[in-house]
């Protein structure tokens, strides 16, 4: 997979521009230099002052304490067409709907297991499985009602672009918050663009969250309450929260605010105590219930597992979703979707060598210097190899590491991500990107058209992380 040659977003070739960028590039192409570097300005200017920032853990500015960083914005538009998205898009319902049949599976009949489609190890032994869900009944049996499904294109044997799921995430994901506003900034810098191109939209996103949260409130209220649970102001993602929060008109909260009495959770208000129904929580399951979970946890609420097992309030996503987005079971999903819905998947896998198979394993020791190595816990781009750029003494510690814990590691081909024309020092120039559509689950599947590009802004680099230094770019989804 690695060895092909780039697909490049928007070049067919040097001289050709793909057809669903060719009314932008002639736009891009009338623009002056100074016009476009001063946008540029503005845009950053805009985004320190509205805050829109990630922390980055363990950076630390001269006086040591701890960097807000702004996550940069690249003013070209990844711009994918019709078509490709409704495919895109039937492929992620697919996806998830299927994964959430899993989750529910795991903690009633478990009948994939008993089927031998799965290793029980795999699951019980999996530090993401929560028993305490065992037999709990939830709203439409649905688990992971936000979840951050991240693709890549990358060239097929046809030299044209594949999309591949990378990964899925289904149980805090973010990014969302740039997704929506890199388009209100590109509306408010290049506001003729949307008038010469049909571009679907994303605005709706916190109504359609909002809605989605509400499908699975346990109240027959018109108006369930609903609240978003932040860890508070030092999470990475607290920009999200609050901006998320305030776009869908609920409080923000954090775990002090909330209290459990006669098996239903309250917030504290001026006015009294208000009864919640919903939760949209951005705190781990280890830190939610210290009475279950982390006894030292202050981000939570105690007896709140208790609650939520009798019905009485909904947790989006439900407690023990991670079991579903693990590395190691990442590599089983496509015949999730076989088993659970007798489909073939829309959507492929990138292929995926488990270290626990001990073919795999051989295969993945005598190669590393070409592979993509993830321990199956790790996130955020840490913990992980990239065979192709690292020295031999890094290799090396990654092959004891490795031989040291084999079910702790999975390997990919270093893929040739698709790249897309981006702003950098020297002008504009290609740089690899991923894809996070946000798909939502209530009472049914949708999402908005598009989601979160996101670009590795260092030359040859493949790591799209924000806390890897990343960038974003805005989604266009062209309509018909």
């Amino acid at each position: 997979m690695s060895s092909r040659p780039m697909f490049d977003e928007m070049h067919a070739s040097p001289t050709e521009v793909r057809e669903h960028y060719r009314q932008y590039a002639r736009w891009l192409a009338e623009q002056p230099d100074e016009l476009m570097a001063s946008r540029r300005e503005e845009a950053e200017m805009i985004f320190r002052r509205v805050g829109i920032t990630f922390a980055v853990y363990g950076a630390k500015d001269e006086d040591g304490a701890g960097t807000e960083r702004l996550i940069p914005f690249d003013l070209i538009p990844r711009i994918i067409p019709a078509h490709e998205w409704r495919s895109m898009e039937e492929g992620l319902v697919q996806r998830v709907t299927a994964l959430n049949r899993f989750i529910h599976d795991v903690y009633h009949e478990q009948e994939i297991i008993k089927a031998g489609v799965i290793p029980a190890d795999q699951i019980f032994q999996n530090a993401q499985f929560r028993p305490e869900m065992m037999g709990v009944n939830v709203p439409h049996n649905v688990y992971s009602h936000i979840a951050g499904i991240d693709i890549v294109r990358a060239p097929n044997a046809d030299g044209e672009g594949e999309y591949y799921v990378l990964e899925d995430n289904l149980r805090v994901p973010s990014g969302v918050s740039y997704m929506l506003e890199d388009r209100k900034m590109m509306m408010r810098l290049f506001p003729e663009l949307f008038g010469e191109n049909r571009v679907a939209p994303v605005a709706h996103y916190p109504d359609l969250l909002l809605e989605t949260l509400r499908a699975v409130s346990p109240a027959t209220t018109a108006q369930p309450t609903v609240v978003v649970l932040t860890p508070g102001m030092y999470n990475s993602a607290y920009f999200e929260h609050a901006f998320l929060a305030q776009q869908m008109g609920v409080e923000l909260v954090e775990g002090q605010d909330l209290f459990v009495k006669d098996n239903f959770v309250y917030m504290r208000t001026t006015r009294g105590p208000k009864r919640v129904d919903v939760i949209y929580r951005r705190v781990d399951d280890d830190f939610l219930d210290p009475l279950v979970f982390r006894p030292t946890s202050t981000l939570g609420c105690a007896g709140l597992l208790e609650v939520y097992r009798s019905g009485n309030v909904s947790i989006c996503n439900g407690i023990g979703t991670g079991v579903a987005d693990d590395k190691s079971i990442y590599p089983y999903v496509p015949k999730m979707i076989e088993f659970y819905l007798g489909q073939k998947p829309i959507l492929s896998n990138v292929p995926t060598y488990m270290g626990r198979n001990p073919e795999d394993l051989k295969y993945m020791l005598a190669h590393l210097h070409e592979l993509v190595v993830k321990e199956v816990h790790g996130a955020g781009g840490y913990g992980m190899l990239v065979g192709p750029a690292a020295t031999k003494a890094e290799i090396e510690e990654f092959r004891q590491a490795v031989v040291a814990n084999p079910q702790g590691y999975i390997a990919q081909p270093t893929l040739s991500l698709s790249t897309c024309p981006t702003y950098v020092k020297s002008g504009i120039a290609p740089r690899h990107i991923d894809l996070r559509p946000f798909v939502l689950s209530g009472k049914e599947v949708q999402m908005v058209p598009g989601g979160l590009t996101r670009v590795a802004l260092k030359e040859g680099s493949l790591v799209v992380n924000s806390s890897q230094g990343g960038g974003t770019k805005d989604t266009w989804i062209l309509e018909d």
